[in-house]
Protein backbone atom coordinates (compact mmCIF):
# COMPACT_ATOMS: atom_id res chain seq x y z
CA UNK A 1 0.00 0.00 0.00
CA UNK A 2 1.19 3.63 -0.45
CA UNK A 3 2.35 5.49 1.89
CA UNK A 4 0.23 8.56 0.51
CA UNK A 5 -2.75 6.45 1.41
CA UNK A 6 -1.97 6.32 5.69
CA UNK A 7 -2.57 9.24 7.65
CA UNK A 8 -0.22 10.92 9.45
CA UNK A 9 0.94 9.67 12.97
CA UNK A 10 0.06 12.89 14.64
CA UNK A 11 -3.23 13.16 12.95
CA UNK A 12 -3.63 10.23 14.73
CA UNK A 13 -2.57 11.40 18.37
CA UNK A 14 -5.13 14.14 17.75
CA UNK A 15 -7.87 12.72 17.13
CA UNK A 16 -6.81 10.08 20.07
CA UNK A 17 -6.44 13.03 22.35
CA UNK A 18 -9.39 14.62 21.41
CA UNK A 19 -11.12 11.35 22.01
CA UNK A 20 -9.94 10.55 25.32
CA UNK A 21 -10.78 14.54 26.50
CA UNK A 22 -14.43 13.95 25.13
CA UNK A 23 -14.69 10.68 27.25
CA UNK A 24 -12.69 11.83 30.27
CA UNK A 25 -15.48 15.07 30.12
CA UNK A 26 -18.18 12.81 29.95
CA UNK A 27 -17.03 10.09 32.82
CA UNK A 28 -15.40 13.19 35.05
CA UNK A 29 -17.59 15.95 34.36
CA UNK A 30 -15.61 18.43 37.03
CA UNK A 31 -12.92 18.19 34.43
CA UNK A 32 -15.30 20.16 31.81
CA UNK A 33 -15.15 22.77 34.63
CA UNK A 34 -11.53 22.33 35.45
CA UNK A 35 -11.15 23.10 31.82
CA UNK A 36 -12.97 26.29 30.82
CA UNK A 37 -11.60 27.90 34.25
CA UNK A 38 -8.09 27.43 32.70
CA UNK A 39 -8.89 28.51 29.48
CA UNK A 40 -10.25 31.53 31.03
CA UNK A 41 -7.44 32.16 32.96
CA UNK A 42 -5.09 31.70 29.43
CA UNK A 43 -7.02 34.16 27.64
CA UNK A 44 -7.08 36.78 30.71
CA UNK A 45 -2.90 35.79 30.79
CA UNK A 46 -2.36 36.24 27.08
CA UNK A 47 -4.46 39.62 27.46
CA UNK A 48 -2.22 41.23 30.19
CA UNK A 49 1.16 39.70 28.83
CA UNK A 50 1.95 41.08 25.16
CA UNK A 51 5.48 39.85 25.45
CA UNK A 52 4.55 36.00 26.76
CA UNK A 53 1.64 36.07 23.56
CA UNK A 54 4.85 37.08 21.35
CA UNK A 55 7.08 34.69 22.53
CA UNK A 56 4.40 31.96 21.71
CA UNK A 57 3.61 33.34 18.51
CA UNK A 58 7.04 33.67 17.55
CA UNK A 59 7.99 30.27 18.60
CA UNK A 60 5.13 28.72 16.86
CA UNK A 61 3.29 27.56 20.27
CA UNK A 62 0.24 29.50 20.82
CA UNK A 63 -2.34 27.00 18.57
CA UNK A 64 -0.56 24.32 21.15
CA UNK A 65 -1.59 25.88 24.34
CA UNK A 66 -5.31 24.43 23.96
CA UNK A 67 -4.11 21.33 22.56
CA UNK A 68 -2.04 20.71 25.53
CA UNK A 69 -2.76 18.10 27.77
CA UNK A 70 -0.96 15.04 29.34
CA UNK A 71 -2.77 11.55 30.73
CA UNK A 72 -1.88 9.29 32.99
CA UNK A 73 -2.03 5.73 33.67
CA UNK A 74 -0.58 2.99 35.92
CA UNK A 75 -0.26 -1.20 34.41
CA UNK A 76 -0.01 -3.83 36.02
CA UNK A 77 2.70 -6.45 34.21
CA UNK A 78 5.13 -6.69 32.10
CA UNK A 79 3.04 -7.68 29.30
CA UNK A 80 1.08 -4.57 29.50
CA UNK A 81 3.76 -2.16 29.03
CA UNK A 82 5.67 -3.67 26.03
CA UNK A 83 1.70 -3.53 24.29
CA UNK A 84 1.26 -0.08 25.29
CA UNK A 85 4.61 0.92 23.82
CA UNK A 86 3.32 -0.32 20.47
CA UNK A 87 0.50 0.82 20.86
CA UNK A 88 1.48 4.39 21.15
CA UNK A 89 4.16 4.12 18.82
CA UNK A 90 1.28 4.24 16.37
CA UNK A 91 0.68 7.62 17.72
CA UNK A 92 4.19 8.96 17.18
CA UNK A 93 4.76 8.66 21.06
CA UNK A 94 7.62 7.28 22.15
CA UNK A 95 9.23 6.58 25.81
CA UNK A 96 11.52 9.30 26.88
CA UNK A 97 13.09 9.02 30.49
CA UNK A 98 13.04 6.74 33.41
CA UNK A 99 11.21 7.93 36.47
CA UNK A 100 11.39 5.67 39.87
CA UNK A 101 8.26 6.84 41.86
CA UNK A 102 9.10 4.12 44.95
CA UNK A 103 12.00 6.65 46.62
CA UNK A 104 9.04 8.51 47.38
CA UNK A 105 7.21 6.08 48.42
CA UNK A 106 4.81 5.16 45.49
CA UNK A 107 5.55 1.43 44.39
CA UNK A 108 6.37 2.15 40.53
CA UNK A 109 8.78 3.27 38.11
CA UNK A 110 8.01 4.97 35.20
CA UNK A 111 8.56 6.79 31.45
CA UNK A 112 6.14 9.32 29.29
CA UNK A 113 5.19 7.94 26.17
CA UNK A 114 5.21 11.52 24.03
CA UNK A 115 6.38 12.85 20.27
CA UNK A 116 9.90 13.47 19.96
CA UNK A 117 10.61 15.75 17.38
CA UNK A 118 9.91 19.51 16.70
CA UNK A 119 7.47 19.56 14.06
CA UNK A 120 5.47 16.62 16.04
CA UNK A 121 5.66 18.56 19.16
CA UNK A 122 4.15 21.64 17.39
CA UNK A 123 1.66 19.76 15.66
CA UNK A 124 0.25 18.24 19.13
CA UNK A 125 2.41 17.39 22.33
CA UNK A 126 0.08 14.73 23.61
CA UNK A 127 1.71 12.83 26.63
CA UNK A 128 1.11 10.02 29.03
CA UNK A 129 3.31 9.56 31.66
CA UNK A 130 2.49 5.33 31.93
CA UNK A 131 3.74 3.53 35.35
CA UNK A 132 4.41 -0.04 35.89
CA UNK A 133 3.72 -1.29 39.25
CA UNK A 134 6.47 -2.85 40.90
CA UNK A 135 5.41 -6.65 42.59
CA UNK A 136 8.25 -7.05 44.26
CA UNK A 137 7.99 -4.10 46.58
CA UNK A 138 4.81 -5.93 48.53
CA UNK A 139 6.31 -7.24 51.40
CA UNK A 140 3.80 -9.90 51.72
CA UNK A 141 4.65 -12.83 49.46
CA UNK A 142 1.01 -14.46 49.61
CA UNK A 143 -0.42 -11.05 48.95
CA UNK A 144 1.98 -10.87 46.36
CA UNK A 145 1.62 -13.79 44.49
CA UNK A 146 -2.25 -12.92 45.08
CA UNK A 147 -1.55 -9.78 43.08
CA UNK A 148 0.25 -11.77 39.97
CA UNK A 149 -2.40 -14.03 40.21
CA UNK A 150 -4.98 -11.56 39.53
CA UNK A 151 -3.37 -9.94 37.19
CA UNK A 152 -2.18 -12.73 34.93
CA UNK A 153 -6.08 -13.12 34.08
CA UNK A 154 -6.63 -9.56 32.70
CA UNK A 155 -6.31 -8.44 29.22
CA UNK A 156 -6.25 -4.76 28.90
CA UNK A 157 -6.83 -4.81 24.76
CA UNK A 158 -9.44 -5.37 22.57
CA UNK A 159 -8.56 -7.92 19.88
CA UNK A 160 -9.22 -5.42 17.19
CA UNK A 161 -6.84 -2.96 18.87
CA UNK A 162 -4.01 -5.46 19.02
CA UNK A 163 -4.75 -6.40 15.23
CA UNK A 164 -4.45 -2.60 13.84
CA UNK A 165 -1.18 -2.29 15.92
CA UNK A 166 -0.46 -5.23 13.96
CA UNK A 167 -1.30 -3.70 10.68
CA UNK A 168 0.06 -0.78 11.95
CA UNK A 169 3.55 -2.17 11.92
CA UNK A 170 3.38 -4.53 9.15
CA UNK A 171 2.22 -1.75 7.08
CA UNK A 172 3.99 1.01 8.10
CA UNK A 173 0.91 3.13 8.93
CA UNK A 174 -3.08 3.04 8.70
CA UNK A 175 -5.83 4.59 6.31
CA UNK A 176 -8.33 6.91 7.94
CA UNK A 177 -10.67 4.05 8.45
CA UNK A 178 -7.98 2.28 9.91
CA UNK A 179 -6.74 4.80 12.06
CA UNK A 180 -10.85 5.82 13.22
CA UNK A 181 -11.00 2.29 14.45
CA UNK A 182 -7.90 2.11 16.21
CA UNK A 183 -8.63 5.29 18.40
CA UNK A 184 -12.22 3.75 18.67
CA UNK A 185 -10.56 0.20 20.23
CA UNK A 186 -7.66 2.13 21.72
CA UNK A 187 -9.82 3.91 23.70
CA UNK A 188 -11.57 1.04 25.80
CA UNK A 189 -8.26 0.19 27.22
CA UNK A 190 -8.51 3.97 28.97
CA UNK A 191 -12.28 3.54 29.63
CA UNK A 192 -13.74 3.46 33.69
CA UNK A 193 -15.30 -0.09 35.18
CA UNK A 194 -17.47 0.71 38.10
CA UNK A 195 -17.02 -3.38 38.18
CA UNK A 196 -14.16 -4.44 39.94
CA UNK A 197 -12.44 -8.22 39.56
CA UNK A 198 -12.16 -9.19 43.11
CA UNK A 199 -14.08 -8.79 46.26
CA UNK A 200 -14.07 -6.17 48.67
CA UNK A 201 -12.13 -8.30 51.35
CA UNK A 202 -9.18 -8.33 48.73
CA UNK A 203 -9.49 -5.03 47.67
CA UNK A 204 -8.85 -4.16 51.81
CA UNK A 205 -6.14 -6.03 52.21
CA UNK A 206 -4.36 -4.66 48.80
CA UNK A 207 -5.05 -1.09 50.29
CA UNK A 208 -3.40 -1.40 52.94
CA UNK A 209 -0.45 -2.85 51.68
CA UNK A 210 -0.52 0.37 49.07
CA UNK A 211 -3.29 2.28 48.14
CA UNK A 212 -2.12 2.33 44.39
CA UNK A 213 -1.59 -1.03 44.12
CA UNK A 214 -5.36 -2.06 44.82
CA UNK A 215 -6.39 0.78 41.83
CA UNK A 216 -4.12 -1.09 39.16
CA UNK A 217 -4.82 -4.63 40.12
CA UNK A 218 -8.45 -4.74 41.04
CA UNK A 219 -9.37 -3.26 37.81
CA UNK A 220 -10.13 -4.25 34.29
CA UNK A 221 -8.10 -1.88 32.73
CA UNK A 222 -5.73 1.45 33.91
CA UNK A 223 -8.64 3.77 33.12
CA UNK A 224 -7.18 7.17 32.52
CA UNK A 225 -6.82 8.84 36.53
CA UNK A 226 -6.44 11.92 35.28
CA UNK A 227 -5.96 14.57 32.28
CA UNK A 228 -4.28 18.04 32.46
CA UNK A 229 -4.61 20.83 30.63
CA UNK A 230 -1.56 23.19 30.62
CA UNK A 231 -2.00 26.88 31.95
CA UNK A 232 0.03 30.14 31.92
CA UNK A 233 -0.66 30.64 35.35
CA UNK A 234 -0.66 28.08 37.90
CA UNK A 235 -1.24 30.31 40.77
CA UNK A 236 -4.35 32.32 39.48
CA UNK A 237 -5.83 28.56 38.65
CA UNK A 238 -4.73 27.40 42.05
CA UNK A 239 -6.56 30.43 43.90
CA UNK A 240 -9.71 29.74 41.72
CA UNK A 241 -10.67 26.80 41.71
CA UNK A 242 -12.46 27.06 45.16
CA UNK A 243 -14.72 29.53 43.37
CA UNK A 244 -15.47 27.20 40.89
CA UNK A 245 -16.61 24.60 43.43
CA UNK A 246 -13.11 22.67 42.61
CA UNK A 247 -11.33 21.37 46.07
CA UNK A 248 -7.51 21.94 45.16
CA UNK A 249 -4.65 19.96 46.88
CA UNK A 250 -2.76 21.88 49.55
CA UNK A 251 0.17 23.36 47.65
CA UNK A 252 1.31 23.40 44.22
CA UNK A 253 4.19 20.50 42.99
CA UNK A 254 7.34 21.58 42.04
CA UNK A 255 9.56 25.19 41.80
CA UNK A 256 8.11 27.85 43.14
CA UNK A 257 6.80 30.70 41.25
CA UNK A 258 9.14 32.71 39.06
CA UNK A 259 9.83 35.26 36.83
CA UNK A 260 11.22 32.75 34.31
CA UNK A 261 8.96 29.53 35.21
CA UNK A 262 11.65 26.48 35.01
CA UNK A 263 10.65 22.55 34.68
CA UNK A 264 7.08 21.87 35.47
CA UNK A 265 4.38 23.04 38.58
CA UNK A 266 1.57 20.80 39.08
CA UNK A 267 -1.63 20.89 41.21
CA UNK A 268 -4.71 18.72 41.33
CA UNK A 269 -8.02 18.87 42.23
CA UNK A 270 -8.79 15.76 44.76
CA UNK A 271 -9.72 12.31 43.59
CA UNK A 272 -13.26 11.64 43.61
CA UNK A 273 -14.85 9.01 45.68
CA UNK A 274 -17.02 6.86 43.29
CA UNK A 275 -19.19 3.87 43.77
CA UNK A 276 -17.52 0.41 42.60
CA UNK A 277 -19.11 -2.94 42.32
CA UNK A 278 -16.90 -5.79 43.88
CA UNK A 279 -17.11 -9.00 43.23
CA UNK A 280 -19.62 -10.77 45.97
CA UNK A 281 -22.68 -13.38 46.25
CA UNK A 282 -25.03 -11.21 44.50
CA UNK A 283 -25.08 -10.72 40.46
CA UNK A 284 -24.24 -7.08 41.12
CA UNK A 285 -21.53 -7.81 43.63
CA UNK A 286 -20.89 -5.68 46.98
CA UNK A 287 -21.18 -2.06 46.89
CA UNK A 288 -18.40 0.24 47.93
CA UNK A 289 -16.41 2.75 46.91
CA UNK A 290 -12.80 3.88 45.22
CA UNK A 291 -11.02 6.95 44.74
CA UNK A 292 -8.31 7.30 41.66
CA UNK A 293 -9.56 9.69 39.40
CA UNK A 294 -8.50 13.00 39.69
CA UNK A 295 -8.35 16.72 37.31
CA UNK A 296 -4.43 18.03 37.42
CA UNK A 297 -3.15 21.13 35.84
CA UNK A 298 0.22 22.01 34.55
CA UNK A 299 2.07 25.18 34.01
CA UNK A 300 5.27 24.31 31.89
CA UNK A 301 8.60 26.24 31.87
CA UNK A 302 11.93 26.18 30.53
CA UNK A 303 14.36 22.91 30.03
CA UNK A 304 16.92 22.75 32.53
CA UNK A 305 20.49 21.44 31.80
CA UNK A 306 22.24 18.64 34.04
CA UNK A 307 23.74 21.53 35.92
CA UNK A 308 20.38 22.93 36.16
CA UNK A 309 18.55 19.75 37.28
CA UNK A 310 21.56 19.27 40.05
CA UNK A 311 20.95 22.82 41.30
CA UNK A 312 16.93 22.40 40.93
CA UNK A 313 17.28 18.72 42.92
CA UNK A 314 19.62 19.66 45.47
CA UNK A 315 17.45 22.69 46.81
CA UNK A 316 14.15 21.19 46.27
CA UNK A 317 16.06 18.30 48.67
CA UNK A 318 17.30 20.92 51.00
CA UNK A 319 13.15 22.33 51.65
CA UNK A 320 11.74 19.20 51.74
CA UNK A 321 14.17 18.33 54.31
CA UNK A 322 13.53 21.69 56.49
CA UNK A 323 9.48 21.33 56.08
CA UNK A 324 7.78 18.40 55.48
CA UNK A 325 3.99 19.10 54.24
CA UNK A 326 1.54 16.95 56.70
CA UNK A 327 -1.69 15.15 56.04
CA UNK A 328 -4.05 17.69 56.17
CA UNK A 329 -1.44 20.56 54.26
CA UNK A 330 -2.35 22.90 57.53
CA UNK A 331 1.72 23.71 57.24
CA UNK A 332 1.78 24.50 53.15
CA UNK A 333 2.33 28.45 53.67
CA UNK A 334 5.81 27.06 55.98
CA UNK A 335 6.60 24.95 52.96
CA UNK A 336 5.86 27.58 49.96
CA UNK A 337 7.74 30.31 52.13
CA UNK A 338 10.61 27.78 52.30
CA UNK A 339 10.64 26.89 48.93
CA UNK A 340 10.74 30.59 47.71
CA UNK A 341 13.82 31.34 49.98
CA UNK A 342 15.66 27.92 49.42
CA UNK A 343 15.11 28.57 45.45
CA UNK A 344 16.74 32.19 45.61
CA UNK A 345 19.74 30.70 44.88
CA UNK A 346 18.53 29.66 41.17
CA UNK A 347 19.10 32.28 38.77
CA UNK A 348 15.59 33.71 37.49
CA UNK A 349 16.71 35.76 34.58
CA UNK A 350 16.83 34.18 31.02
CA UNK A 351 19.92 35.36 29.90
CA UNK A 352 22.11 33.95 33.52
CA UNK A 353 20.20 30.65 32.54
CA UNK A 354 21.25 30.90 29.51
CA UNK A 355 25.20 32.25 29.80
CA UNK A 356 25.89 29.79 32.97
CA UNK A 357 24.48 26.98 30.82
CA UNK A 358 21.43 25.98 33.39
CA UNK A 359 18.78 25.76 30.53
CA UNK A 360 18.31 24.93 26.72
CA UNK A 361 17.58 27.72 24.26
CA UNK A 362 16.30 27.73 20.47
CA UNK A 363 18.30 30.00 18.63
CA UNK A 364 17.29 31.97 15.54
CA UNK A 365 18.49 34.38 13.31
CA UNK A 366 17.19 38.34 14.08
CA UNK A 367 15.58 40.38 10.73
CA UNK A 368 18.50 42.53 12.06
CA UNK A 369 20.98 40.05 11.84
CA UNK A 370 19.92 38.58 8.51
CA UNK A 371 20.28 42.04 7.10
CA UNK A 372 23.41 42.39 8.17
CA UNK A 373 25.19 39.26 7.24
CA UNK A 374 24.06 40.22 3.99
CA UNK A 375 26.65 43.33 3.91
CA UNK A 376 29.08 42.27 6.77
CA UNK A 377 30.61 39.66 8.47
CA UNK A 378 29.13 39.10 11.34
CA UNK A 379 30.77 36.21 12.83
CA UNK A 380 31.72 36.48 16.43
CA UNK A 381 30.74 34.83 19.66
CA UNK A 382 27.40 33.76 20.19
CA UNK A 383 27.04 36.00 23.35
CA UNK A 384 27.92 38.98 20.86
CA UNK A 385 25.65 37.83 18.46
CA UNK A 386 23.07 37.84 21.10
CA UNK A 387 24.30 40.98 22.77
CA UNK A 388 24.29 42.98 18.68
CA UNK A 389 20.73 41.56 18.56
CA UNK A 390 21.95 39.40 15.78
CA UNK A 391 21.25 36.68 17.54
CA UNK A 392 17.56 35.22 19.52
CA UNK A 393 17.56 32.32 22.30
CA UNK A 394 13.87 32.09 23.21
CA UNK A 395 13.35 29.16 25.73
CA UNK A 396 13.10 25.35 25.39
CA UNK A 397 9.73 24.44 26.63
CA UNK A 398 10.57 21.24 29.26
CA UNK A 399 8.34 18.22 27.92
CA UNK A 400 8.77 15.36 30.28
CA UNK A 401 8.05 15.27 34.20
CA UNK A 402 9.54 15.32 38.13
CA UNK A 403 9.43 11.97 40.34
CA UNK A 404 8.59 13.73 43.26
CA UNK A 405 5.73 16.05 41.75
CA UNK A 406 4.43 13.46 40.13
CA UNK A 407 4.77 11.06 43.47
CA UNK A 408 3.12 14.18 45.62
CA UNK A 409 0.26 14.19 43.18
CA UNK A 410 -0.41 10.69 43.18
CA UNK A 411 -0.24 10.29 47.24
CA UNK A 412 -2.23 13.61 47.38
CA UNK A 413 -4.91 11.42 45.69
CA UNK A 414 -4.85 7.91 46.51
CA UNK A 415 -6.58 8.38 49.53
CA UNK A 416 -5.46 8.08 53.29
CA UNK A 417 -2.97 9.22 55.32
CA UNK A 418 0.29 6.46 55.45
CA UNK A 419 3.08 7.22 53.67
CA UNK A 420 5.04 4.25 52.54
CA UNK A 421 9.04 3.89 52.52
CA UNK A 422 10.93 1.51 50.12
CA UNK A 423 14.18 0.36 50.11
CA UNK A 424 14.14 -1.25 46.67
CA UNK A 425 17.04 0.98 44.37
CA UNK A 426 15.61 2.20 41.03
CA UNK A 427 16.09 -0.95 38.17
CA UNK A 428 16.09 1.43 34.74
CA UNK A 429 17.28 -2.36 33.31
CA UNK A 430 14.46 -4.23 34.12
CA UNK A 431 11.98 -1.49 33.21
CA UNK A 432 13.30 -1.11 29.62
CA UNK A 433 13.38 -5.00 29.36
CA UNK A 434 9.61 -5.09 30.18
CA UNK A 435 9.60 -2.09 27.85
CA UNK A 436 10.94 -3.84 24.44
CA UNK A 437 13.34 -0.77 23.84
CA UNK A 438 15.50 1.26 25.53
CA UNK A 439 14.09 4.68 26.62
CA UNK A 440 15.03 8.17 25.70
CA UNK A 441 17.50 10.33 27.52
CA UNK A 442 15.83 13.86 27.69
CA UNK A 443 18.59 15.87 28.46
CA UNK A 444 19.99 14.60 25.14
CA UNK A 445 16.67 15.46 23.14
CA UNK A 446 17.11 18.86 24.16
CA UNK A 447 20.62 19.16 23.80
CA UNK A 448 20.43 18.29 19.87
CA UNK A 449 17.26 20.75 19.89
CA UNK A 450 19.25 23.33 20.98
CA UNK A 451 22.67 22.12 19.08
CA UNK A 452 20.70 21.87 15.88
CA UNK A 453 18.96 25.42 16.12
CA UNK A 454 22.26 26.92 17.01
CA UNK A 455 23.80 25.59 13.35
CA UNK A 456 20.43 26.43 11.51
CA UNK A 457 20.80 30.34 12.81
CA UNK A 458 24.32 30.44 12.20
CA UNK A 459 23.83 29.37 8.71
CA UNK A 460 21.45 31.86 8.11
CA UNK A 461 23.96 34.61 9.06
CA UNK A 462 25.96 32.90 6.91
CA UNK A 463 28.51 31.68 9.51
CA UNK A 464 29.61 28.33 8.65
CA UNK A 465 31.60 27.44 11.13
CA UNK A 466 31.05 26.96 15.08
CA UNK A 467 31.27 30.07 17.33
CA UNK A 468 31.85 30.13 20.98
Amino acid sequence: MSADAFIHADDIRSMFSSAMSDMYRAEVPQYGTLMELVSDINEQKLADDASLRDGLVRNDELDRIDLERHGAIRLGKPEELFTMRRLFAVMGMHPVGYYDLSVAGVPVHSTAFRPIDDTALRRNPFRVFTSLLRLELIEDEDLRTKAEQILAKRDIFTADAIKLIYLAEKNGGLTRIQAEQFVTEALETFRWHSDATVSLETYQTLCEAHRLIADVVCFKGPHINHLTPRTLDIDAVQRAMPERGISPKAIVEGPPARNCPILLRQTSFKALEEQVYFVGDTPKGTAGTHTARFGEIEQRGIALTAEGRNLYDTLLSATRQAVQINAGGSNARDYETELSERFVAFPDDYETLRVEKLAFFHYSATEAGLNAASTENVGTSVNDLIDRGYLRADPIIYEDFLPVSAAGIFQSNLGGDAQKNYQEHSNQGVFEQCLGVTVRDELALYAERETASLKQALDDLGIKKNVA
